[in-house]
């Protein structure tokens, strides 16, 4: 072993000095490639110790045979092979990265067919978990950011073994992060995490059987193959997440994927009340974003959220028609104000307070605003009275509506009269003005669709004018009736032109 000895830890240094110390990108990459074809053919030949491994350090029994201290060896150098590709998952190159990862997770799916450990109880299931716990701790760095890298890593997720063994890790990972740093998680770090966990595609299917090991005996009581045991893991790990204080960047990044990404594969999403509740009385984007995992809480699964609507109310403000969530905001506004059974002065509170928002409003939402406003109230018919109330002798001060009032029910809407609607049928814009003239006429019964206009821009109704083809175009200018062009000019008695 000792003949051994110095070779080996010269091959070993020329190893690790190739793959992780060499400025040539192609010479990484080989390096790579030979060792992965290495030890894939002894890990299937079984040329490398299996069992629990003695240190480099210490000297081996003389009971050992010269192909044991062979396998010993072999072992040790798989180990600073794995190592090595660990610290490659960090190099500046992100191809370089790539491939350590692959060769990485090839290894994974060739210690789970060819286990290097005994199985140390009655199950048969094997699955490298050391393996794959050192590639998870090495991607969810603390300091830089993997997201690249995590989306290369979605395609192993797909499979059912190594997403159930990753989200076990994740919540380890986290438990250290924070025992170490003594603070709150770093946000590199927690965005890490996310990008993770939201690359976790839940499947629908009871029996799962996609896996990167392929089990030869029968999975029905493993876990990795029980879909109740990946929606328990998943609940899990989000809520662990969530526990701690987010960036609002990231606050909001889980607030977009909550209602479709993770809610729907949780055994239990009322856990998700508290979580919700809380980012709806942030106020501001994060409200607007809490909205949809809300409705679903209170449409599926029963949430009694007994100020819910005196929130929403005061979410209405003039920057609501700014965000870039905008149409997911009016989308789920107008499902939560479609019931027929609200309250006729909270309907008249909402109708009002979009009506006076609407004066300041730019045109392309004010094609989506009157028509919004105008379903409101063919909704609800006792609210008629707004749209047929006349202004007393046309003075506007007079109006007894309470716009700073953030109660709906103390705003006094009911006494007023959407005039703003009226104003606006003097628009410079010629759509709004047609928008803008329905409440001139008798309401029909059918309502109008908004949806077509929830996401319009500035620069499509642009574009849509410069497509429009004039025959002709109205001018404002006075026709020249003398010589001189003048009003009352003598010489048009005189001249004709």
């Amino acid at each position: 072993m000792n003949g051994m000895g110095h070779p080996a830890t010269r091959n070993d240094q020329l190893l690790r000095h190739t793959c992780c110390h060499s400025e040539n990108e192609d010479d990484v990459q080989a390096a790579i490639q030979t060792c992965a074809k290495l030890f894939e053919s002894l890990l299937e030949k079984g040329e490398i110790y299996i069992g629990d491994l003695p240190s480099e350090d210490e000297s081996l029994p003389d009971s050992l045979s010269a192909e044991e201290k062979y396998k010993i060896w072999m072992r040790h150098r798989y180990n600073d092979c794995v190592t090595c590709l660990l610290e490659l998952l960090s190099h500046p190159s992100f191809q370089v990265q790539e491939l350590a990862l692959c060769i990485l997770m090839k290894f994974v799916q060739l210690e789970g067919k060819f286990p290097l450990e005994n199985a140390k109880w009655k199950d048969n299931y094997r699955f490298p978990r050391p393996l794959l716990k050192l590639v998870v701790d090495a991607l969810l760095k603390e300091d830089k950011d993997s997201s690249l890298l995590l989306h290369r890593f979605q395609e192993y997720v797909e499979y059912d073994d190594v997403r159930y063994y990753t989200m076990t890790m994740i919540n380890e990972r986290s438990a250290r992060v924070q025992q170490n740093t003594k603070e709150p998680l770093p946000s590199i770090f927690q965005n890490n995490v996310f990008c993770l966990l939201s690359s976790i595609d839940m499947p629908i299917e009871n029996k799962l059987a996609n896996f990167l090991i392929e089990q030869k005996e029968n999975c029905d009581d493993w876990k990795p193959s029980k879909l109740k045991e990946h929606k328990r893991l998943f609940e899990r790990v989000w809520m662990s997440f969530l526990k701690h204080k987010l960036p609002v960047s990231l606050y909001k990044k889980v607030l977009l994927i909550l209602h479709e990404s993770i809610l729907p594969h949780m055994s239990k999403p009322t856990l998700m009340i508290d979580f919700l509740t809380a980012a709806y009385d942030v106020g501001g984007a994060i409200s607007l974003l809490a909205l949809n995992g809300l409705f679903v809480l209170i449409h599926q699964h029963n949430l009694e959220y007994p100020d819910f609507y005196k929130k929403l109310y005061s979410l209405l403000d003039p920057s609501v028609f700014h965000v870039k969530y905008r149409a997911r905001f009016f989308h789920l506004a107008n499902l939560f104000l479609s019931s027929t059974h609200l309250p006729v002065y909270l309907v008249a509170a909402f109708a009002k307070r979009l009506s006076r928002l609407s004066l300041t409003a730019p045109p392309q939402v004010l094609l989506m605003i009157i028509p919004f406003i105008c379903n409101l109230i063919r909704r609800h018919p006792a609210c008629r009275p707004l749209i047929h109330r006349p202004m007393e002798s046309g003075d506007l001060t007079s109006d007894p509506y309470i716009m700073e009032e953030q109660d709906p029910a103390k705003s006094r809407a009911l006494d007023s009269s959407l005039w703003e609607l009226e104003a606006l049928q003097n628009h410079y814009y010629p759509d709004v003005v047609r928008a803008a003239n329905v409440i001139s006429r008798t309401l029909s019964a059918q309502e109008s669709d908004v949806s077509e206009f929830l996401e319009m821009s500035s620069y499509e109704l642009f574009g849509k004018q410069m497509k429009k083809k004039f025959k002709s175009v109205p001018l404002e200018f006075e026709p020249i009736t003398g010589l001189l062009g003048k009003k009352h000019d003598v010489t048009a008695d005189h001249f004709c032109l």
